[in-house]
C-alpha cells in the first residue's frame, strides 16, 4: 500500500481473522464497516422502540458472533446519535467475550431532552473486534511501588 510518499508492505505470517456472525432472525442486519478504513462495523437494531429521556433499553441486534480466542468484540457508542441525540452505549464498551454464543445486546441510554425513537434496521451501535491478553490473576503480599502510588479520581487537578 502507498500513501503519499510512504509505502507500507505487510509480511504477516499471521492467518486472516474473520468475525463470525449468525442471523438469529430474518431481519437482522449484518455489521457493516461505513468506509473502507473504518476500525468498527456498524450494527442495527433489530426492533422498534422509544428510550425516553434518562432511560436505558437493551436493543437486540438479533445477531450472534463467534470471536477469536485472545479477542473480544467491544460495543461502543456511534458518535453521531451520542452528539445530535444524547443516546450513548451504556456500559461503554460492552463487551462480548470469545465463549459468548448469544445474541449481541446493546444497552442503550438516552441523556437527551427528547424520546429517542429507533426503528428496526437503524444503526444504533459499533463493533470493534481487539485483542485481549489472557493473564492469571495472582494474589501477592506487596505492590510494586510507582511515582503515582495510589493517587486518582482527579488527584492531578480537574
Amino acid at each position: 500500500m502507498t500513501y503519499g510518499t510512504v509505502t507500507i508492505r505487510r509480511r504477516s505470517t499471521r492467518p486472516f481473522m474473520q468475525l463470525s456472525v449468525r442471523r438469529l432472525t430474518s431481519t437482522a442486519r449484518l455489521p457493516v464497516r461505513a468506509t473502507e478504513h473504518a476500525s468498527c462495523f456498524d450494527v442495527y437494531a433489530d426492533m422498534d422502540g422509544v428510550i425516553r429521556p434518562g432511560e436505558r433499553l437493551l436493543v437486540k441486534t438479533g445477531l450472534s458472533v463467534a470471536v477469536p480466542p485472545g479477542y473480544e468484540v467491544q460495543v461502543r457508542s456511534r458518535s453521531g446519535l451520542a452528539l445530535k441525540q444524547g443516546v450513548a452505549v451504556l456500559n461503554a464498551p460492552g463487551t462480548v467475550d470469545a465463549d459468548y454464543r448469544g445474541e449481541v445486546g446493546v444497552i442503550l441510554i438516552n441523556h437527551g431532552h427528547d424520546p429517542f425513537v429507533f426503528q428496526r434496521g437503524d444503526r444504533v451501535a459499533q463493533l470493534g473486534v481487539y485483542r485481549v491478553e489472557l493473564c492469571p490473576a495472582v494474589e501477592v503480599e506487596v505492590l510494586e511501588e510507582t511515582a503515582r502510588g495510589a493517587g486518582g479520581f482527579g488527584h492531578t487537578g480537574v
